[in-house]
């Protein structure tokens, strides 16, 4: 199995967990020297010689060590005897992807979901598959216990133990860390000094269409610079994709994927807000509070019994739906997402043209947005406060997944 996952989650923290509580595992890091020596010098030899299960943490830094792993796994096809993890998406380095594709599971660890620190059973992923949305709006929160919890984000660290007023300071020192370390495990980059300016930039458009020429020349890069630094920034979990959704249905659709920071307290950071600036500057909300609300679904889609695919839609006269949730052979949800506190028909003009788009497979549609009410507009069309996203649950037997 592969848990990996951007630095600072908590792998190494779950896989040491295993090992005491009462699993046989051995637990061995990559970032220890001997490890790492001993592994490249023969990776054969280190792999053969390990005697029953074993944790190998950082794996990304030794990619000799893969093929090795894929012999000893063919020899033996025992589950359970590797638990790899990493702080790059090792599936992206050749030896890697060849090796043990298809021999492996994949989990991916995410920042901490807002569920999760609550300890909450809520997953607003449930309800939209749901045939009922709950007869009870979720409890009214303050505008500025949403913005508190967009600038904190979900890194376990920021949350348990960092000051608001320190923030600034870890996410500085956290960039930096996954920059010397991570990126170079994955290539050979002279430049590193391009990749905060690109990340800041990303940052600086949540949720804008991935436009390479446009980012070329703001940054001054090549666009096959652009594009290898993005793949790169992907790799190590900072940066995410969300495909376009399409069909042929007599409208011109939109074809670009949306790329934006997969935390909403690192986006922040990078574009210097605070909780002043939120409060008094609505127009800087929505993008930050979009991509918030797409990771918050995109963690609850790893233990929703749905298991839906991420897209969003558009169209070019400017119609568009945040977040579609396609289920496979199930329903499709679309999902639009407002920092305002109102909502109009205008604002669910989109998710009009995706039911159109989708027919009978369409199950519902919903306004998240900053206001306290549930509000129709149509039967299978509402508005739902967006705290509903960590505060609303639906028994499991209601579910609707296909």
């Amino acid at each position: 199995m592969l848990l990996h996952g951007a630095r600072q989650t908590g792998k190494t923290t779950l896989a040491r967990a295993i090992t005491t509580r009462g699993h046989p595992a051995r637990y061995l890091t990559f970032d220890d020297a001997v490890v790492d020596a001993a592994a490249r010098a023969d990776p054969a030899g280190f792999v053969s010689g390990l005697e029953g299960p074993v944790i190998l943490d950082e794996v990304q830094r030794v990619p000799e060590i893969f093929r090795a792993i894929k012999a000893a796994v063919d020899r033996d096809r025992r589950p359970g005897r590797f638990l790899l993890t990493g702080s790059a998406n090792v599936m992206v380095v050749p030896r890697a992807s060849e090796s043990l594709a298809g021999r492996m599971e994949i989990l991916t660890l995410w920042p901490l979901s807002q569920d999760e620190i609550a300890s909450s059973e809520d997953h607003l992923l449930d309800v939209l598959v749901g045939e009922h949305l709950p007869a009870q709006p979720p409890p009214k929160r303050s505008r500025r216990n949403l913005v508190e919890r967009l600038l904190t984000g979900g890194f376990p660290e920021v949350v348990s133990n960092i000051a608001p007023a320190r923030r600034s300071e870890w996410f500085g020192s956290y960039l930096t860390a996954i920059l010397q370390r991570d990126v170079r495990d994955l290539a050979n980059v002279a430049d590193l000094s391009s990749f905060p300016r690109l990340l800041a930039l990303v940052a600086s458009r949540p949720m804008g269409l991935l436009n390479n020429a446009d980012l070329s020349r703001t940054t001054g890069l090549p666009q096959t610079t652009v594009k290898r630094y993005l793949a790169l920034l992907e790799a190590t979990f900072l940066v995410r994709s969300l495909p376009p959704w399409y069909v042929k249905i007599g409208k011109r659709l939109v074809k670009s994927p949306k790329v934006f920071l997969t935390d909403a307290g690192l986006a922040a950071h990078l574009l210097g807000l605070d909780a002043a600036r939120l409060l008094n500057e609505p127009r800087l909300l929505g993008g930050l509070l979009e991509l918030f609300v797409v990771m918050e679904l995109q963690k609850q889609a790893g233990w929703s019994k749905a298991r839906p695919r991420f897209h969003h839609f558009r169209s070019h006269d400017g119609y568009e739906v945040d977040l579609v949730l396609d289920i496979p052979a199930g329903p499709v949800v679309g999902v639009e997402i407002k920092a305002t506190e109102t909502v109009t028909a205008s604002d669910l003009r989109g998710l009009r043209l995706l039911a159109q788009a989708t027919g009978d497979r369409f199950h519902r549609g919903i306004v998240l947005y900053g206001g306290a009410d549930v509000v129709p507009f149509a039967p299978n069309l509402h508005a739902v406060p967006v705290n509903a996203v960590w505060e609303w649950g639906l028994d499991s037997t209601q579910l609707r997944c296909g």
